[in-house]
């Protein structure tokens, strides 16, 4: 008897059916096919053994499984669920009526249950795609999925639990909106909503460093990458952390996209539904390129830091310390968009429009420009800062020095206090009226913010009167910018205007713009 049970296999950002096809006739042995890989070949002791723990039997006759279609690799445990159900189905051990109208995934352990796998979000989006009843997934891959609301989603935790829905007994009971993990983390402050960000520094309890304040907030309204040079304890990175409290929500379509990544990414099991926060990734200078852009063997491509920061911001602190090919790697993904990593017999592309966020000291001990501390020479200071190339540093948008305050400063500065720090909410309030008016601006071409746009976007929205053009010009001449700088110098300058609620870019937003480019250099670092 030949039963067919639909799954799915993640390709780049979406899924693509697998149909799982069980064939039980005469003859002897388990026979496994559809370039399959270890994972899934190991999967037949798996689920024989979790059959035979729950009371069914493994029939005396030949069993042949194929993964369909053929000419793509099967990767992952995903396929445990739908192998057993085809195996019982087929040997007629129980009547399953509804097993090909419902896509199923999911690993099996010996006992029988059911444990989460990677890629629940866009296999629920396919499930609707195809135009199935519902799926069928582990109860926390299936929490990913809640508030999609497209078809009916089961959360289930054995083997026992699919029989019972696909048979067609009563199972509204295991619908995932019903569960009590999902009426847990939906009730009062129970729910994640995606999982917010904890431990983020409020600007106000930043004291001083208000230039570098305001490059943020620009940044942060318009998605501008940015780049921070300044000595140990100047507060870099207690800038870049706060950065994230001042960034708005994401849209329904940014939100669906990034929670795609991460359920790819097997990560989207540590939350609930959607994300609504946007991501901060952090890595370690020492991380790897494949770590940064993604990869894998095959095509088993997952997504890197890149893709992961895909919406957010990617924070690389001590820059200079990464290694050259993975900051040099960096200038695809801020120029596309994206992502495409090729393998000899597999290429995917993956989203990864981000806010690029470098920090670095300004020499090898970190202190030039603190008094007469610093110990390097004047070329140790060059090559330090010359690791970060022309290339990259033309893509940044918002270059901030960050100077670091004496204690004498510092108590001069709480002194001079009269009133509280603007804290980040009402940054973020700016940042949000900013971000609305871009949404507006450029609804119908498929990007949200200022820094997405491109040549053309550029000459559509951002018109220069001939006093901006003639002063941008000039300023072009005297410090030798390329024409990318050029464009980016309008992109920043239309972030500015829209804090400024201005609708039509001034020269004083262009003269603004153009004096956080101060690490462009003609010939040799600008400092």
């Amino acid at each position: 008897m030949l039963i067919r049970i639909i799954g799915a296999k993640c390709v780049g950002v979406e899924a693509v059916k697998v149909t799982v096809e069980v064939n039980i006739d005469r003859g002897i042995g388990i026979h496994l096919v559809g370039l399959a890989d270890v994972a899934v070949k190991e999967s037949l002791l798996r689920t024989t053994t979790a059959l035979q723990s729950l009371g069914y039997h493994i029939p005396g006759k030949r069993i042949v499984i194929n993964l369909a279609p053929a000419d793509l690799h099967k990767n992952g445990s995903g396929y445990d669920l739908p192998i057993a159900i085809g195996i019982i189905a087929a040997s007629g051990q129980v009547d399953l009526p509804l097993c090909e109208r419902y896509m199923l995934m999911g690993e099996l352990g010996l006992d029988g249950s059911v444990r989460d796998i990677p890629g629940a979000l866009p296999f629920a989006e396919l499930s609707d795609q195809e135009g199935l009843e519902g799926i069928v997934l582990p109860e926390a891959s299936a929490l990913e999925a809640a508030e999609l609301h497209q078809n009916r989603i089961y959360g289930v935790k054995t083997l026992d639990d699919v029989v019972r829905i696909l048979s067609g007994g009563e199972s509204d009971d295991l619908l995932i909106w019903n569960s009590q993990s999902y009426r847990d983390l939906t009730s009062g402050e129970g729910s994640q909503g995606g999982g917010s960000l904890h431990g983020i520094p409020d600007f106000a309890d930043i004291i001083g460093q208000e230039g570098a304040k305001r490059g943020m907030e620009i940044a942060a309204a318009g998605a501008h990458n940015l780049a921070m040079i300044g000595p140990p304890g100047s507060g870099k990175s207690s800038l870049a952390k706060a950065l994230a409290g001042i960034l708005p929500p994401m849209t329904r379509e940014e939100s669906l996209m990034t929670s795609k990544i991460f359920s790819i990414a097997g990560k989207g099991n540590l939350r609930f539904g959607l994300m609504n926060s946007r991501p901060f990734r952090a890595p370690h200078y020492s991380a790897s390129l494949a770590a940064i852009i993604g990869g894998g063997a095959g095509d088993n491509i997952i997504p890197g830091e890149v893709s992961l920061a895909h919406n957010g911001v990617l924070f690389c602190d001590e820059a200079a310390q990464m290694p050259r090919s993975v900051i040099e790697a960096l200038r695809g993904p801020i120029e596309d968009r994206k992502v495409v990593i090729s393998r000899l017999k597999a290429k995917v592309e993956y989203p990864s429009s981000f806010m690029l966020v470098l920090a670095s000291n300004p020499c090898p001990c970190g202190y030039w420009g603190v008094g007469d501390r610093c110990t390097c020479t004047p070329t140790q200071r060059l090559n330090y800062l010359a690791r970060l190339s022309g290339p990259i540093m033309d893509r940044i948008d918002i270059q901030l020095l960050v100077p670091c305050l004496s204690a004498l400063e510092l108590s001069r500065l709480k002194a001079l206090e009269q009133r509280p720090a603007e804290s980040s909410a009402v940054v973020a309030a700016r940042v949000a009226s900013a971000r609305e008016i871009q949404q507006r601006r450029l609804k119908g071409t498929g990007i949200f913010t200022n820094a997405e746009m491109d040549n053309k976007l550029i000459e559509r929205f951002c018109p220069l009167s001939d006093e901006c053009s003639q002063l941008l010009i000039s300023i072009m001449e005297k410090l030798g910018l390329s024409m990318r700088a050029y464009f980016r110098i309008i992109k920043v300058a239309r972030t500015i205007a829209d804090l400024a609620l201005c609708r039509d870019i001034r020269p004083e937003h262009i003269s603004e713009a153009a004096a956080y480019r101060f690490l462009d250099r003609q010939n040799g670092p600008g400092w």
